[in-house]
Parts: structure tokens; C-alpha cells; sequence
């Protein structure tokens, strides 16, 4: 009885007819990682061929001869110990050649190991219409072998299992979009379940509420501002998300910002529901970059704080420069200052900043009229002295 082989898609040039027949046993093995395969490539007498001609090749690359044992004149065979995890998910080629390179048969190796329960479960929801979790691979991680995720999910109290269709992968992360029909005051249960061919593993169930999870996209058209001729404040300003227009939400802000040469963040926590805010403080004539985001809290009344959104992209602005007297003008030596005077500005302005920064709420317009006057008087000042040397 003649019967055919079917060779795997990674050798889709390979045509055998009936006078060219061989056979791999096992045929796609599936091996955990560290185990030993012996595999045999039986000829058909048809061939004409002897088993010693043949030899082994594993995703290309020869295998020794000395793994080799030549089993009969119909049938060759070899041995690895010790296997290593597959290279590619759809598994390793196992390929039997004659002594002129010509395909006989060919397999796929399957080594790896069975999932680990999947952690990091984590869910959020825009405005309370969909619904998308991610979570990562337990333990190792890597399985070697192609394996399934499915998110599932059912409402806790009544309603039949689902399972969650639109998934994405990032390197070792995992997560899949609801996009509709997410029901509200109502708990949901939520578990990732892991398969491939040497097992099975399944997430701890999470539990929640749609409206615990609440999050937006980040504040939109983020602007950086002047403040007059003050060189040590901006001004920022931005538009809430489209969501929190919706009844259902208040907002809180946050932002955050940082000097242009430097990688550390100032955050500003005190902004409330309010869409713009005063930075005081600043080092004049600086390129600042600025950012914003929003938490959605209130929801149908609930004093639960919803998620944070991710930070606006930055916008830079910079604070106006200090004007200061070229040298050799005449400057007033420290000398002659009056340190009474200084004292009691230094004192002045650390109070108003204190109280002032952070956007508080607190009105700074005395604080403005003091600066700009300030500054005015000084630049008067320095003018009459350079004219009194010219």
C-alpha cells in the first residue's frame, strides 16, 4: 500500500511523487525543554537508497554525524539530549535529506514549556462605554511554543461566560478591547485563561465595578504662556477630554514640569477642576516643558478617585530674561544697598510665593503689581545712572 506524505509549509518548494517517500516518526513532536528526542527517517524500498547516504538537518543548520545510528539499510536515526527551547513558535524544521541534498520528509519540533498562571490582570474603562485589560506572562515568561490567550468574562451575579475578541501584544504584554455593551452598577469578573500543547494555566479572577475603573484620554491643546513682563511665572492652560463633558464626571488635574536641560519633574498636585493654572518660582529666561493630565472622579457621585490618565505630550515655553547692567556700568556697590530694605523684600516675596504657588486659588494680583512695578523702578534706575556716566 502506497501512502502519501505531506510535507509542512516551511518547505512549500519541495514536490515528492510516488517514487520518493520517506517518513519522520515522531511526527511534530511536542518536548518540554531539557528533554532527549530520537527521531528515524524510514525510507521506502522504491528509493533504492541506503540509510547511510542520508543525512539530518534542524532549521538548516546539519546536524553531527555522530548523533547518527544507522537503525537498518531502510532506516536512519538520531538522538539530542538536553533540547533547548524552539526557536520559532511554529516550530523547528526537522528535515531527513539524501546524500545529494534532495528533501525526503521533513517535521516540525515543538520545545518549550506549558504556560504559567498569567498575572498582572489590570482593567480600565473610557467613559464607561468599553472596557480593556492587560496583563503579562507568569513565571519564565517565554513558553517557546506558539500559546493562546483568551480574556473571558461574565457578569458576576447572572449572565453567561464571554470571551473578549480584539487582542494585542507588545513583547511579554498582553491585552484585549471591549469595544461595546459593558454594563454598569453591576461587578464584573474578568480572568485570562493560557493554553499551548504541553498545558494549561489560568489568572487569578479579578473583580470590579466599570465605574471603579474610569479613566480618559489626556487634556488636549495644552498651552504655555507669559505672564506680562514677570520673569519668574507662565501661565497654563488646556481643554478637559471630550469624556468629561459627559454628566457623569468631574475631573481633578494634575501637571507637572520640568527645565529644558533637566530630566526631573516638578508636579503641581493642588490644580482641582480647574483648566488653567499659575506656575510661580521660575528661573527667568528658561525653556520650561510642561504637561497635564486628568483623573475623572465623581462619577454619579462617588468620591472613589477614578485612574489617571497618561500625560499630555509636552509643550515648552520659556520665562522672559532678567535685564541686568552690562559691565563696568554703575551698579550700586553691595555696600550701599539698603539691607534693611532687601531683608524685608526677601521676606515679602517668600511669603507671596509660599502662598501663591501651586495654583491655589489665592488672588496674586498684588504680588503682580509689586513685581512689575519692581521692575519698572529698576530699570529707571539703571537707565539715569548709565546717562549721569555718559
Amino acid at each position: 500500500m502506497i501512502s502519501f506524505l505531506f510535507l509542512p509549509l516551511f518547505v512549500p518548494h519541495v514536490l515528492l511523487s510516488s517514487t520518493h517517500l520517506a517518513v519522520i516518526s515522531p511526527q511534530d513532536p511536542v518536548l518540554r525543554i531539557g528533554s532527549s528526542l530520537t527521531a528515524t527517517c524510514t525510507l521506502s524500498p522504491e528509493l533504492g537508497l541506503h540509510a547511510s547516504t542520508l543525512y539530518w538537518t534542524l532549521n538548516g543548520a546539519r546536524l553531527s554525524s555522530s548523533t547518527y545510528s544507522v537503525v537498518s539499510p531502510d532506516i536512519l536515526s538520531f538522538t539530542l539530549h538536553t533540547l533547548n527551547g524552539s526557536q520559532q513558535q511554529s516550530g523547528d524544521n526537522l528535515v531527513c535529506h539524501g546524500a545529494d541534498g534532495h528533501v525526503l520528509a521533513g517535521s516540525c519540533v515543538y520545545v518549550g514549556m506549558p504556560p504559567e498562571k498569567p498575572v498582572n490582570l489590570t482593567c480600565l474603562s473610557r467613559n464607561t462605554k468599553d472596557l480593556s485589560c492587560m496583563w503579562s506572562q507568569g513565571g519564565r515568561g517565554e513558553t517557546h511554543i506558539r500559546t493562546k490567550y483568551t480574556l473571558k468574562y461574565k457578569l458576576r451575579w447572572h449572565g453567561k461566560e464571554k470571551e473578549c475578541d480584539n487582542y494585542s501584544t507588545v513583547t511579554q504584554h498582553y491585552s484585549c478591547y471591549i469595544p461595546r455593551n459593558i454594563a454598569l452598577f453591576t461587578p464584573y469578573e474578568i480572568w485570562v485563561e493560557a493554553t499551548n500543547q504541553l498545558g494549561s494555566a489560568t489568572s487569578d479572577i479579578i473583580t470590579l465595578d466599570i465605574l471603579d475603573v474610569v479613566t480618559t484620554d489626556p487634556p488636549a491643546n495644552v498651552q504655555v504662556s507669559r505672564v506680562g513682563d514677570l520673569e519668574d511665572q507662565l501661565t497654563v492652560r488646556w481643554a478637559g477630554p471630550p469624556e468629561l463633558k459627559d454628566i457623569l464626571f468631574q475631573a481633578k488635574y494634575q501637571i507637572r514640569y520640568r527645565l529644558e536641560d533637566s530630566a526631573d519633574w516638578k508636579v503641581v498636585d493642588d490644580v482641582g477642576n480647574l483648566t488653567s493654572c499659575r506656575l510661580a518660582g521660575l528661573q527667568p529666561g528658561t525653556v520650561y516643558f510642561v504637561q497635564v493630565r486628568c483623573n475623572p472622579v465623581g462619577i454619579f457621585g462617588s468620591r472613589k478617585p477614578g485612574i489617571w490618565s497618561d500625560w499630555s505630550h509636552p509643550t515648552a515655553a520659556s520665562t522672559p530674561s532678567s535685564e541686568r547692567l552690562q559691565s563696568g556700568s554703575c551698579d550700586p556697590k553691595p555696600g550701599e544697598q539698603n539691607s534693611t530694605l532687601r531683608r524685608e523684600l526677601k521676606q515679602f516675596f517668600g511669603w507671596v510665593r509660599k502662598h501663591a504657588y501651586g495654583c491655589s486659588g489665592m488672588s496674586i494680583k498684588l504680588y503682580d503689581q509689586w513685581r512689575v512695578w519692581l521692575q519698572k523702578a529698576q530699570r529707571t534706575r539703571n537707565q539715569i545712572l548709565q546717562d549721569d556716566n555718559s
